[in-house]
């Protein structure tokens, strides 16, 4: 096992008190004051995340967006500089590399692709294995920060540190400026809460990491903003229904099965378009579904899901008590016929058969 990495803002989490666990090869915080009031604080204020651990690449020059268009799903064509896109890397068999957020720079040249921590390494070896045409390539990820400061107050408490209008910031732009004093510093309208706010991204270049948290903390502090950790993070996520990479999705799963439809564009040529346009013709054999508990009991990863009759029809692939609904939710793949709305499932908890009902996803209305 590799030495595990710190991010530049480690000592700020500990001093703060952080609960702290080993999470893709960095020392992260699992929680500071509990996962239900770090998950609240985000829902109806604002809260910061440290994701520095996950990974950033620069691709540059003219074959640049060539290369996105035909390792990625989405149609990177469409990005002007200033947007971004979610897509994911689909593999040779149809399932999924990865994941990941491509921002255009400037336009079909400099691009910026945000993939998952866990997966920087295989995600570096399969672009760089279609790299047939020279594009430059650089992996920034172990010299970029990354902060996500989410919820409905996030971009009103930060406006005062930066020059650019984060408050009017449409969903899925951004742009780069000056932020906390710290020049070159990018501002995302993204996030993987759904609950508003922004993403940035900067180099920790003369003291820049803590400078900024500092600023952050300085201004959002007295409004109630707090630190938050991985573990609200998940449980934010699954109440919006979004994808887990390595849970919800994986090498296996064909983006049309887990409801990445969406991303997926037959209008240009990527790898295996062929295998994942002949699934949509002929239909997938099994989706990812929304479900509520209905029995008491929380659904967790890898457990049963089976029909009435009792025999299996599925796996759970993530599950929680949902903070802001009082109630267990899960996600999970079930064969097709099953995963009609209200359709009643079975979920196996500890040899027992616990009733859930297949739900609408986001599961917040």
């Amino acid at each position: 096992m590799s030495e595990i990495k710190n991010t530049p803002f480690t000592p700020k989490h500990v001093a703060l008190g952080a609960k702290m666990v080993p999470f893709a090869g960095y020392n992260m915080p699992v929680s500071y004051t509990g996962i239900n009031d770090e998950h609240q604080a985000v829902r109806t204020n604002a809260g910061v995340f440290d994701v520095s651990h996950m990974g950033e690449f620069m691709l540059k020059g003219a074959d640049a967006l060539d290369l996105i268009q035909r390792v990625t799903s989405n149609d990177a064509s469409k990005l002007t500089a200033g947007k971004a896109q979610y897509s994911c890397l689909p593999n040779a068999e149809g399932g999924i590399v990865d994941d990941l957020l491509v921002y255009c720079i400037e336009e079909n040249k400099v691009y910026m692709l945000v993939v998952n921590a866990s997966n920087i390494e295989k995600d570096w070896n399969w672009i760089s294995q279609h790299n047939t045409k020279g594009v430059e390539m650089h992996n920034i990820s172990d010299k970029t920060c990354l902060l996500a400061i989410q919820g409905p107050n996030a971009t009103g408490m930060l406006q005062p540190l930066t020059d650019i209008d984060i408050i009017n910031l449409k969903y899925y732009t951004f742009a780069k400026g000056t932020f906390a004093g710290v020049p070159n510093v990018l501002i995302s309208a993204t996030g993987y809460t759904g609950a508003g706010g922004i993403e940035i991204y900067f180099e920790d270049k003369d003291g820049a990491a803590e400078k900024i948290w500092d600023a952050l903390f300085a201004t959002g502090g007295p409004k109630g903003l707090k630190p938050i950790g991985l573990g609200a993070r998940d449980t934010l996520r699954l109440e919006m229904g979004f994808c887990l990479y390595g849970n919800d999705i994986d090498d296996r799963t064909s983006p049309l099965e887990a409801g990445l439809g969406w991303i997926t564009k037959f209008t240009k040529d990527f790898t295996a378009r062929d295998i994942i346009e002949k699934t949509k013709a002929a239909g997938v054999t099994q989706k990812l579904v929304g479900f509520e508990m209905i029995d008491k009991g929380i659904p967790r990863h890898d457990y049963e899901i089976r029909n009435a009759a009792g025999e299996v029809i599925g796996r759970v692939t993530s599950g929680t008590q949902s903070p802001s609904l009082q109630k267990a939710i899960g996600l999970g793949y079930v064969k097709t016929p099953y995963a009609a709305l209200g359709s009643e499932i079975f979920i196996t908890v500890r040899d027992k058969q616990l009733k859930a009902q297949v739900v609408k996803v986001p599961f917040l209305g």
